[in-house]
């Protein structure tokens, strides 16, 4: 099913395509993130005179897996700290990547520590690991608590492996990551106290402080602070619920100096009800239009409790909105043509873009059924305004529906490999379409997909 409309090209309406803004900052993290671990080692360097025997060298070892781990720890805490410098630029979805892979490099450090040093010290003072680790949790300072935040730690990691996480809902998966920041409070003292790198040595002390509140600092601000000083200023509420599809509402909101918090097409914000059952979390939910002065708009489908809730939401209804969170921008595009690729509520982040983003576009569109394809009105209104070519592709009746392959996506869009693409829907149809995309020639510097749970 394809709806092809051809009128005077948008750009030619007084929108120019612009150059895509390059920055060196998702470049820069990861160095600087290597640069404090090299520091970190060199800590250990500086503080060891020798290393003798095998004691001493798993030991040894202990003390440098520990370290990171700690160092680990605030690298976490900063990644998860919503800093827009880092949500603009680097992206939410790439952020979220480094975020989960150091996540298991950290538990796999503290757990490499533990081992270590229990048993070079049960070399050292010539006892069984058993009672080697008793002696250590039960008569250092401070190691009780930092057993208990080890613990943490590793049980949020495995909670958090892919098989885990599909059998919990968002909400509880969030809300789960903050025992992370009591596991660290819990193993902070311990590294200090019982660290055979901090004690007794002021200058390790005072960076290591420095860096732990420095992070808290960020994590404070952006993560609390930020969301209660907009929330008191925007006074947003719920003006409106609409139904767009089966199971899919847009919900409106009005509010105060909106140009002030609106995001650029493709962005996300999260979104605090203040009502039963929902004001204790804040799900990520893109707009759906372009931001305005007096109101915005975000259109959600029913995937879980949360969403649920939204359909029965009454006008008046308090929302704090944190944000905007991303860069599924325009920024990033780099050719000339553009292909929108939506599969179900993913359109809602591409219908701001295909209203905005300036050049010649085209919009693939699938979903289940017909009556799935939401916002169809205005993607309608849209690509008659700007001469645009729109495919709506849904899959049943079964075998009506193209297969998403690099041969069908060519066959709607001929040059595809000359196009940007932007693409979001489901986990299962990115990964189809990824490789499709590749498939076809695009490169992967032309493919642009972001995750909105981080």
């Amino acid at each position: 099913m394809t709806t092809t409309f051809t009128t005077t090209p948008y750009a030619s309406r007084g929108m120019r395509h612009r150059r895509p803004r390059r920055s060196l900052v998702p470049f820069l993290v990861p160095l600087v993130i290597w640069a404090g671990a090299a520091g970190v080692l060199a800590l250990w360097w500086s503080d060891t005179n020798s290393v003798v025997g095998p004691a001493a060298w798993l030991t040894g070892a202990g003390r440098i897996t520990g370290l990171l781990a700690g160092y680990a720890c605030a690298v976490l805490l900063a990644l998860m700290a919503r800093m827009p410098l880092l949500g603009h630029t680097v992206g939410t979805d790439r952020l979220a990547r480094w975020h989960a892979w150091g996540g298991r490099c950290t538990v796999f450090l503290a757990l490499a520590h533990t081992l270590l040093i229990i048993w070079g010290y049960s070399l050292t003072s010539h006892t069984n690991v058993v009672s080697q680790t008793s002696t250590l949790v039960l008569r250092y300072p401070d190691l009780l608590k930092g057993t208990a935040g080890f613990l943490l730690f590793l049980a949020t990691g495995i909670l958090s492996a892919r098989a885990a996480r599909r059998r919990m809902s968002y909400e509880t998966w969030h809300y789960l990551h903050f025992a992370t920041y009591l596991a660290v409070f819990l193993t902070f003292g311990h590294q200090l106290s019982n660290g055979a790198d901090f004690v007794g040595n002021r200058l390790a002390q005072a960076a290591w402080y420095t860096l732990f509140l420095g992070v808290a600092a960020v994590v404070a601000w952006y993560r609390f602070a930020v969301p209660v000083r907009r929330g008191l200023r925007h006074r947003l509420r719920v003006a409106a619920v609409h139904p767009e599809a089966p199971g899919v509402v847009s919900v409106y909101f009005t509010g105060r100096h909106l140009d002030e918090l609106g995001g650029e097409p493709g962005q996300f914000l999260r979104w605090r009800f203040l009502a039963r059952g929902l004001w204790w979390t804040a799900n990520p939910y893109s707009l759906s239009a372009p931001a305005h002065p007096d109101h915005l708009r975000i259109t959600v489908k029913t995937a879980g409790g949360h969403s649920a809730a939204l359909a029965r939401l009454s006008p008046g209804t308090r929302v704090w909105a944190e944000g905007p969170y991303g860069a599924f921008t325009a920024d990033r595009r780099t050719a000339p043509k553009v292909l929108f690729l939506a599969g179900g509520v993913g359109i809602t982040p591409l219908r701001t873009l295909f209203e905005t983003l300036p050049g010649q576009v085209t919009l693939i569109y699938r979903a289940r059924r017909r009556e799935d394809l939401a916002l169809r009105g205005e993607l309608d209104a849209i690509a008659a305004r700007r001469g645009a070519t729109v495919h709506y592709i849904v899959d049943e009746p079964a075998g009506h529906s193209p297969p998403l392959t690099a041969r069908a996506l060519s066959t709607l869009v001929p040059d595809l490999a000359a196009h940007d693409v932007y693409l979001c829907g489901p986990p299962g149809m990115t990964e189809a379409a990824i490789s499709a995309l590749r498939e076809a020639g695009v490169p992967a510097r032309r493919i642009h997909h972001e995750s909105f749970a981080f």
